[in-house]
């Protein structure tokens, strides 16, 4: 998930200015479809952007601003909606309009499509600008936007100090996201001193404020016992609640928990689920995961062609385990023929990310002349490489290839024929 994906799914909609003395019928369907439960006069009543269904609201919502073409609030609330339809270039018309009008909501979800980028023309510096306005009249979710913008260095210098400033601002509102993005920063050092007992406690909070992504990094402190014993229930518990919410990390760590039968019954099927779910939305984890199953056959038949199917998906994203399993089956032809050619190709892949595994076959292709000239000078250097890297396999491999290379070789004399031929 992008550093921006989901900092609009849950925050406060406060915007300037008050609805009208006498709101229409048709302002308050479009308050009912839009709102959400952090603006004044809709705790109980206001919807985060996943709980909302953006038709509907967007029909309710043009209707209003028929009636009132000057409403800067509609204006706001009609853009996200569009937004959260997937019709970000027509949201950003209202949303220009609206944050003109002085609106923080539009000034935050135009800034963070400005910065993104993808739905309009980016420009990261105005998209900073527009959430600044907003973070510095006090807009949670601007704060929190504004955060990730020192935090990941867009449209401003990267400032691990001024990013937790910011997410803290939003964390004391209330705001789950920055919760969890605080909690972050506790628990890598980035901006403050790294304190796991305070990341452990932002985390907390946002997870029992139910942001997704606070869950799962608290279940990743069960299972590593980072705070005390390993609590694989606990985890479970944390991940089953994130993945819930459609979080790819957190479908994949239970499915890692299910496969294994750690805090929860063994559930290699259930796995395989857990694992495609989270396959089918890009995470490249997941992928490796999955095609692990298929090449061993735990929890699905064995298919040596989904597996390099799932393996190169993975590899494709980056993943270097993935890369050198592909490499493998290429290499000794599980799920279709031998290629030495795409064994070397993906094999590389590996080695150039530092992967031991990866450095270490590529020196066995090397000296074997896999598809390549033999080179035991090349295949030598791949093996110090990964024996550097504490690979024990390469360490032995360099052992005996030193030991091969140093050994003198005898080239065979005249042999002389024993004296009783030399009579006859």
């Amino acid at each position: 998930m992008s550093a921006r994906a989901g900092v609009l799914l849950g925050w406060a909609l406060v915007v300037l200015g008050t609805a009208p003395a006498a709101a229409s019928a048709a302002f308050d369907a479009c308050a009912a479809a839009a709102a959400s439960q952090w603006e004044p006069g809709h705790a109980g009543t206001g919807l985060t952007t996943l709980a909302m269904n953006p038709v509907s609201a967007i029909e309710v919502c043009a209707e209003a601003l028929s009636e009132d073409s000057t409403s800067v609030q509609v204006k706001a609330w009609l853009g996200r909606a569009y937004d959260a339809d997937g019709q970000s270039e027509l949201a950003a018309s209202y949303l220009e309009d609206a944050a003109a009008g002085g609106s923080n909501l539009a000034r935050t979800i135009l800034g963070d499509l400005l910065i993104v980028g993808t739905a309009v023309p980016q420009d990261m510096a105005r998209g900073v600008d527009l959430l600044r306005l907003a973070a510095e009249d006090g807009f949670a979710p601007a704060q929190n936007s504004l955060g990730l913008s020192y935090d990941y260095g867009e449209g401003v210098d990267p400032d691990p100090v001024e990013a937790t400033r910011w997410y803290r601002r939003a964390a004391e509102q209330g705001l789950p996201r920055a919760m969890a993005n605080l909690a972050s920063m506790y628990a890598e050092g980035l901006g403050l001193d790294r304190d796991l007992v305070a990341a452990a406690a932002w985390y907390q909070r946002g997870a029992d404020a139910g942001d997704a992504r606070a869950q799962y990094n608290l279940g990743t402190l069960a299972e590593e016992g980072a705070l005390g014993p390993v609590d694989y229930e606990r985890a479970a518990v944390l991940y089953g609640a994130a993945a819930e919410q459609d979080y790819r990390p957190a479908q994949n760590a239970l499915g890692y928990l299910k496969q294994h039968g750690l805090g929860v019954e063994e559930d290699p099927a259930g796995a395989y689920e857990l694992y495609l779910k989270a396959s089918e939305g890009g995470l490249a984890q997941a992928q490796f995961n999955l095609a692990y199953l298929f090449e061993d056959g735990v929890g699905v038949a064995q298919d040596h062609a989904r597996a390099r199917m799932h393996y190169k998906q993975a590899a494709d994203s980056g993943h270097a385990d993935a890369a050198v399993n592909l490499g493998l089956m290429y290499l000794q032809g599980a799920g279709g023929v031998t290629d030495h050619v795409k064994a070397l190709e993906f094999t590389r892949k590996a080695a150039d990310q530092g992967n031991a595994v990866g450095l270490n076959n590529l020196g066995h292709i090397h000296e074997q002349g896999l598809g390549v000239i033999p080179d035991t000078a090349r295949a030598l250097d791949y093996y110090e490489q990964s024996a550097g890297l504490g690979y024990e396999t390469a360490v032995a491999n360099r052992d005996r290839l030193k030991a091969a290379l140093s050994t003198p070789r005898v080239t065979p004399g005249v042999r002389p024929y024993p004296p009783s031929k030399i009579d006859n």
